[in-house]
């Protein structure tokens, strides 16, 4: 039987994996109204921008109340890395918000003739973000440890994507509005995909107290 205080590390931790489960549908759902040009589906994800503010000031205020009473240090750090944990859900759902300003931009526009693989790029983004939140819930560092060079992928196809929109931009002025949107698309997907590696190494620091940021101890 839990005690009180078990409980409430539980409820602290279904909680986290509840707005969790929204960032991840906001960006989902960010993506899908950029490549179906969805501006109804683009404002709900604006609309629901502050579901996940929300989110993350109630475990704020919960997790402070657990840190008044003390907690031994496994406990400490699990509460701590509830509050960063958030704070990088809350980020990812700003990012989402980005793109789907962007998405009502290019709605209102023709179609952009680009090799831009939004939905394959937000795929590899969803897949660290979920693998990140999945080692958090399996106590499994090394999983997270896995994840984290994903990273460098996302940023070189980011780089690239970038390169061509620039190029596209240069040979055909018409196109420079619509390209920049999709420069910003591009971009927010990458960051979305530092937020999952910061993830990734806060449920290190968790589990094996190591700070691996920064190419710090034993990667």
């Amino acid at each position: 039987m839990q005690t009180h205080h078990e409980k409430e590390l539980a409820d602290l931790k279904e909680k986290l994996l509840i707005m969790a489960s929204h960032a991840e549908a906001a960006v989902t759902r960010a993506v899908q109204a950029v490549v179906t040009r969805d501006d109804v589906l683009a404002a709900q994800v604006r609309a629901d921008d502050n579901i996940l503010d929300e989110f993350e000031k109630q475990l704020d205020d919960r997790s402070v109340a657990l840190l008044a009473k003390a907690p031994l240090a496994s406990d400490l750090r699990l509460v701590l890395m509830v509050m960063k944990i958030s704070q990088n859900l809350e980020r990812i759902g700003d990012e989402a918000t980005k793109i789907a300003n962007r998405a009502r931009d290019l709605a209102q526009e023709p179609p952009l003739k680009v090799n831009l693989d939004v939905t394959g790029m937000a795929r590899m983004v969803l897949d660290m973000v979920k693998g990140a939140l999945d080692a958090f819930v399996r106590r499994d560092a090394t999983a997270a440890r896995d994840l984290i060079p994903r990273d460098k992928e996302v940023d070189a196809l980011n780089k690239r994507y970038q390169a061509e929109l620039i190029e596209l931009m240069m040979r055909d002025s018409a196109s420079v509005r619509r390209a920049l949107w999709l420069t910003v698309v591009s971009k927010s997907l990458e960051r979305i995909a530092d937020h999952a590696k910061n993830i990734a190494e806060d449920v290190v620091y968790l589990y094996e107290a190591l700070d691996i940021r920064h190419g710090g101890a034993a990667k």
